[in-house]
């Protein structure tokens, strides 16, 4: 096959983390050439079996350090940003990976004349008291005035089998005496599927997505904090009490949490922040046709998913309520 004939090469940046993983697997199961930028490709080697021989390629980049980003583009035809941290930890800032990095990744894709797909979030903002939206939102203005075609992706909470959310919750229920329903589990959430996400991913690679709009990414359902700790209990069949945790306790505890070194605070006061404004969809982005249905993608509930990766905190695994021994 000579050069001219081989697929298109696109550049995934995050390519192992959470969503990263499933887009590579959408992609190449379409055929696609992936690079994987990543800042430790010896780590990423499990991602590997999902092509075939060759198809899949490894590159060490670091949003922080532009010369790396621009190496890991060259030759690409399509640039897809997955990166994103949910907490800050010494250099790596919200404002160094998200801001800039998301900046850096968009001028190096129109550096080669690819096309950009960007992961944000829903509640991005630029004007946003939480640190993490408002990096998003200043994100999503460069990378529009950069690049003007870019198609940027607005996710609520994601879920799948890797998650940070039903996961976290999930291990807290096996150990914890209760679980904490922060501001009284009132806020509202759209869960949606991590590969709901990876298929919007590689549609929008295909062409079949117009470019230079925001589409806001959430489930068939809009469940509550609540109603999110409730389906984990069930899900794991424990019987944990949930307990109202006030914003300013939870934020004194994320604060506090956040000072211990080499270990991932189980929340944030910036996170708590976020808890303070519902995550779902906005009515303009439904209206307007920017949702997951209107990509053609049919959304996956929660319920129809979590059973099967939530399964290892049951007090017996697969084996609780069987009637079997383990």
């Amino acid at each position: 096959m000579t050069l001219a004939n081989l697929p298109p090469l696109v550049t995934v940046f995050g390519g192992s983390g959470f969503v990263g993983r499933h887009v590579v697997r959408a992609l190449a199961k379409r055929g696609y050439r992936i690079r994987v930028a990543v800042r430790r490709p010896d780590l990423a080697g499990f991602l590997q079996p999902l092509g075939n021989v060759g198809q899949i390629s490894f590159v060490q980049a670091n949003l922080r350090y532009r010369q790396s980003v621009d190496r890991a583009v060259e030759g690409a035809s399509y640039v897809v940003n997955c990166v994103g941290i949910l907490f800050e930890s010494g250099r790596n800032s919200f404002e160094a990976v998200q801001e800039f990095g998301g900046r850096a990744v968009a001028e190096a894709a129109r550096g080669v004349g690819a096309k950009l797909v960007h992961i944000s979030a829903i509640g991005a903002n630029a004007n946003s008291d939480s640190s993490y939206a408002r990096t998003k939102g200043r994100a999503e203005a460069a990378i529009h005035s950069i690049a003007p075609d870019a198609i940027i992706y607005r996710p609520s909470i994601v879920f799948g089998p890797e998650d940070g959310f039903f996961n976290k919750f999930a291990g807290m229920a096996r150990s914890a005496p209760f679980l904490p329903l922060i501001g009284g589990g009132k806020t509202k959430l759209q869960p949606v599927y991590v590969m709901d996400v990876a298929e919007a991913v590689a549609k929008a690679v295909e062409g079949k997505v117009a470019g230079g709009k925001i589409y806001e990414l959430g489930g068939p359902e809009v469940l509550t904090f609540r109603q999110c700790l409730e389906a984990v209990l069930k899900s794991t069949a424990r019987t944990n009490p949930l307990v109202s945790l006030p914003f300013g306790v939870a934020s004194l505890i994320g604060s506090v949490a956040s000072m211990i070194p080499l270990i991932a605070p189980p929340i944030t006061a910036d996170q708590v922040k976020l808890l303070k404004k519902d995550n779902v969809v906005s009515k303009e982005a439904e209206t307007e046709g920017r949702t997951l249905r209107d990509l053609g993608i049919a959304p996956t509930m929660v319920s129809s998913v979590i059973d099967g990766y939530l399964v290892q905190f049951r007090p017996q695994g697969q084996y609780t309520n069987s009637g079997k021994a383990a």
